[in-house]
């Protein structure tokens, strides 16, 4: 079953200042901030969202098709997804602009001051996944914001299952928005954070969101996630990792066990096991698309984790 991935796909400059920006910026002087940090270190990764979800859906043997908008710097990227065998046809160049990207500074306290330039992702409405044939399940993760709603709807319309993941793009929506994404869409996908700021801009509770879907998903990092679906709360934990190294992409490796789950009929609990065991793998390693284990890898990490394979 082929999955069909909106999101962005972005580049992230990663940047290291060897201090502390508090030994820099002067609280009193905020109103005229002017400062310059030496960053030695750098490395630019392959990310965005949908590249991640991607990715780690592929590693498990899925069939991801990507839907995102990308600009005229966006040939070392699809390069990488052509070496991965991940398809490009609803990868949309938008002439004259840049690929989203990231610049994020990180100091020695781990504290980030983050650049975000959205570039050709705000152009993502131009895309309509009602165009796109033999799809059996599709996600909407964070985007362009005219994008999220135009594809939640295209889903809804084609009849085409989806998962919502409003993600970071959810304070772009009214609470009457949120809830017609929440009401058109087959899954909800949200860590913690999202979903008590899902609740208070609706002002309707978990287990009345819930109610609306067949799944809603709450993550909650090392404490593993909850699955709410009619049959009731599923609980389940995190897998231990063998090193906390990155955080970054944890959420869209997670993402890709799910999907993977309901295209595979696999059950909830299974599903949510899986989704645990990447986001361990993904954790060890620095990057949203280091990682590369093969499916036999994971699937023995599943059965160390769970006593279970897939």
């Amino acid at each position: 079953m082929r999955t069909l991935i909106c999101g962005s796909l972005a580049f992230d400059s990663i940047m290291v200042f060897q201090d502390r920006f508090k030994h820099h910026i002067l609280p009193d002087k905020i109103h005229m901030l002017n400062v310059s940090f030496l960053v030695p270190e750098m490395r630019r990764e392959y990310g965005g969202c949908a590249g991640n979800i991607a990715y780690n859906l592929k590693l498990l043997g899925g069939e991801p098709l990507i839907m995102a908008t990308v600009g005229d710097d966006f040939s070392p990227y699809a390069g990488r997804l052509d070496a991965l065998e991940i398809p490009r046809d609803c990868i949309r160049h938008v002439a004259g602009t840049y690929t989203a990207q990231a610049f994020i500074t990180t100091d020695l306290d781990d504290n980030q001051i983050t650049a975000f330039h959205p570039g050709a992702m705000n152009y993502s409405h131009e895309n309509d996944v009602r165009q796109v044939a033999d799809v059996g399940l599709g996600i909407v993760a964070p985007d362009g914001r005219d994008g999220m709603l135009c594809h939640i709807r295209g889903f809804h319309e084609a009849g085409v299952p989806c998962v919502f993941d409003p993600g970071q793009g959810m304070p772009l929506f009214s609470g009457e928005e949120l809830l017609e994404c929440v009401h058109k869409s087959r899954y909800v996908i949200l860590n913690d954070y999202e979903a008590e700021l899902l609740q208070s801009r609706t002002g309707e509770d978990l287990a009345t969101l819930a109610r609306h879907v067949e799944a809603l998903i709450v993550t909650r990092g090392g404490e593993g996630s909850v699955i709410h679906t009619a049959s009731g709360q599923l609980d389940i934990p995190a897998v231990r990792p063998a090193a906390i190294v990155d955080p970054t992409g944890c959420g869209d490796a997670y993402r890709s066990g799910i999907l993977y789950g309901i295209s595979h009929g696999l059950d909830w609990e299974t599903s949510g096991q899986l989704a645990s065991v990447m986001g361990a793998i993904k954790i060890e390693h620095r990057g949203g698309q280091n990682h590369a284990p093969n499916r036999q890898q994971i699937a023995e990490r599943l059965m160390i984790a769970f006593g279970k394979t897939f």
